[in-house]
């Protein structure tokens, strides 16, 4: 299977993958989202990441499809092994996945996607500090990366660190205004955390203008926003990867 396609390709819904590339070359969008040297699958690739909370498989997958990275320097073995990674935790193999992605962690210290990955791993594993470090580390081999910051603000915000979570977003947002899923967290972070309906519908509103099927959920968030009494509970929301 050719790289341009793996990194196209994320499986679990909840996960996603992010390419494994390293840390020179552009970034990658958003809602739920293995990693290999250079390309995504299920929760992130060898040089990118995007996972969130739970999400479809079709949202993952847009997220997959924004982690772009040069495939240039990384040997086939690498390569082979990003992507065995990558199928186990497709499988569900959680365990077989991180063993592999940190080993090539150990191995090539300046890709990120197995980082990425291994975030990915931990937050559905409950180990958010954990999480957040892995996730930090892939931010730092490849800042310009918008999946793995999207993934970062996730992990952030299910930490309660929100003003990190708010700007983990916004920098996603910078490098890539077109990404649909972090202009929705972002919203959600606004609308729940921050109690800013104002700014989170127009955040919401963003994402469903750059969302061509639609969203019916959001589609009712936006109607609550404009609805809602002060006496109304907070609402769950689901962030995209």
């Amino acid at each position: 299977m050719r790289f341009a396609d793996l990194l196209r390709r994320c499986v679990l819904p909840g996960a996603l993958c992010v390419a494994m590339g390293g840390c020179a070359g552009p970034k990658p969008a958003a809602a739920p989202q293995p990693a290999a040297p250079t390309a995504p699958r299920p929760a992130a690739a060898a040089g990118q990441s995007n996972a969130a909370s739970p999400a479809s498989a079709q949202s993952a997958a847009a997220a997959a499809a924004r982690a772009k990275e040069t495939p240039s320097g990384i040997s086939p073995d690498v390569q082979r092994t990003f992507e065995y990674g990558v199928d186990a935790m497709n499988a569900g193999n959680a365990d077989e996945a991180a063993k592999v992605f940190r080993a090539l962690a150990r191995t090539n210290a300046d890709l990120g996607g197995p980082h990425a990955n291994l975030g990915i791993i931990y937050r559905q594993e409950g180990k958010g500090a954990e999480a957040v470090a892995e996730l930090e580390q892939a931010v730092r081999l490849n800042p310009q990366q918008p999946v793995y910051l999207n993934q970062l603000g996730i992990s952030y915000r299910q930490q309660g660190q929100f003003a990190k979570a708010r700007e983990a977003y916004e920098k996603a947002i910078a490098l890539d205004p077109s990404y649909p899923a972090v202009y929705l967290n972002l919203g959600i972070l606004f609308d729940l955390y921050f109690w800013d309906s104002k700014r989170a519908l127009d955040l919401y509103d963003r994402y469903l203008a750059l969302t061509p099927g639609g969203d019916d959920k959001v589609v009712k968030w936006v109607a609550d926003i404009k609805n809602r009494n002060q006496q109304g509970g907070k609402l769950s929301r689901q962030e995209q990867p």
